[in-house]
C-alpha cells in the first residue's frame, strides 16, 4: 500500500471550513480532522483546535504557493491576518496503516435539531420516532452537517419550508441541504455547485438517502432561468454579496431564501446586498460566531 502525506496547518478556527474547502479543491485530499480533544476524568486536557489535520493521497505539488495565493485572495476579500491565522504548515510522509479510516474515527452522529440528525455512512444509528436522518459520506465535498453555517440553513429549512415547495441549493457541496429539503417534503429539488468534483458525491449521497430524483449539476446561479419557492445559499459572505442579484432572480415573488456562511463581523456586506436587492429580512439565526438571514422576495 502507498504511503500517505499528513499536512497540519495552523489557522483561525473560525474559518476551518473555508480552509477545508480550499484543501479539498486544490489537493488529493481523502479527509480532514478539524479538531481533536483529549479528556481525563471528564475534563478536557488538550485540544488541536486551530490546527487542521489533513490526509493527502499524493505529494501536494506547489503546496506553499497555492496556500499563499488562496490566503491573499481571502485578504483581498476583506479577511484580516488575525481572522485567517498564520497558515503555518508541517508536512510528513506516513506509512499506510489504514490511514484512509483515521479521519473517520472522530466523526459521530450530529443532532442538528430534535428532529434532524446527520449520520456518517459508516456508523449504525437507530433514529427516534419522527426523526429525519441524513446518511452522509462527505467524500471530497464541502458541507458535512457539523459546521454552524450548514446547521443554520438546515434549521431555516425545517422552520420555513412548506411541503410541495420547489427548492434550489446553490453551492450544494455534499448535497446535504438539498437532501434535507426533499425529506422535509419539497416536491422538486435542484442543487448546483461550481466544483465539478462534488457533483458525483452529491448524487451518491442522494442515492444513499433514497432521494435520487434530486437534480445535481455543475452550474452557477447566474446561469439559471427557473424560479423556485425556496433557495438555499450557504456560501462565503463576499460571494453572497456578489451574487445576491442572481439569487433574487431565481426566487419566486413571495419566496424565501436562506443565506448562510456569514461571520458576524462580516454581516454588513451581506446586509448591504440584501438592501440593494430590496429583499425583506424575516428572520435572523445565529450560532456561535456565525449568522444567517432568511429573506423574502416581495417584488421583481
Amino acid at each position: 500500500m502507498n504511503n500517505y502525506f499528513e499536512l497540519k496547518i495552523n489557522i483561525n478556527p473560525e474559518i476551518e471550513d473555508i480552509v477545508s474547502d480550499i484543501i479539498f479543491t486544490n489537493f488529493d485530499c481523502e479527509g480532514i480532522v478539524q479538531e481533536e480533544e483529549t479528556y481525563k476524568d471528564l475534563e478536557m486536557t488538550s485540544t488541536t483546535k486551530g490546527t487542521l489535520r489533513v490526509f493527502l493521497t499524493s505529494y501536494p505539488v506547489n503546496l506553499e504557493e497555492i496556500l499563499k495565493t488562496e490566503r491573499e485572495l481571502l485578504k483581498s476579500r476583506g479577511f484580516t491576518d488575525n481572522e485567517l491565522g498564520s497558515w503555518e504548515i508541517t508536512l510528513d510522509e506516513k506509512e499506510n496503516q489504514d490511514w484512509s479510516k483515521k479521519w473517520k474515527e472522530k466523526w459521530t452522529v450530529t443532532h442538528v435539531t430534535d428532529k434532524i440528525a446527520v449520520v456518517p455512512s459508516w456508523l449504525e444509528y437507530h433514529p427516534q420516532k419522527d426523526e429525519i436522518t441524513i446518511t452522509l459520506d462527505p467524500g471530497c465535498a464541502f458541507g458535512t452537517g457539523t459546521h454552524q453555517t450548514t446547521q443554520l440553513c438546515m434549521k431555516a429549512l425545517e422552520k420555513y419550508l412548506k411541503k410541495g415547495d420547489s427548492v434550489a441549493d446553490i453551492g450544494t457541496g455534499s448535497g446535504i441541504l438539498a437532501i434535507l429539503a426533499k425529506k422535509l417534503g419539497a416536491k422538486e429539488v435542484y442543487g448546483c455547485d461550481n466544483d465539478e468534483t462534488v457533483i458525483e458525491v452529491c448524487k451518491e449521497n442522494a442515492v444513499i438517502n433514497n432521494v435520487s430524483d434530486i437534480v445535481f449539476e455543475l452550474n452557477t446561479a447566474d446561469k439559471l432561468s427557473k424560479q423556485y419557492d425556496f433557495v438555499c445559499a450557504n456560501i462565503l459572505h463576499f460571494v453572497l454579496a456578489e451574487i445576491m442579484g442572481d439569487l433574487k432572480n431565481i426566487l419566486k415573488t413571495g419566496g424565501l431564501m436562506s443565506l448562510s456562511g456569514i461571520l458576524d463581523e462580516k454581516k454588513d456586506m451581506v446586509l448591504d446586498a440584501i438592501k440593494r436587492e430590496n429583499l425583506e429580512i424575516i428572520d435572523t439565526l445565529s450560532q456561535d460566531q456565525w449568522i444567517s438571514f432568511v429573506v423574502k422576495k416581495t417584488d421583481n
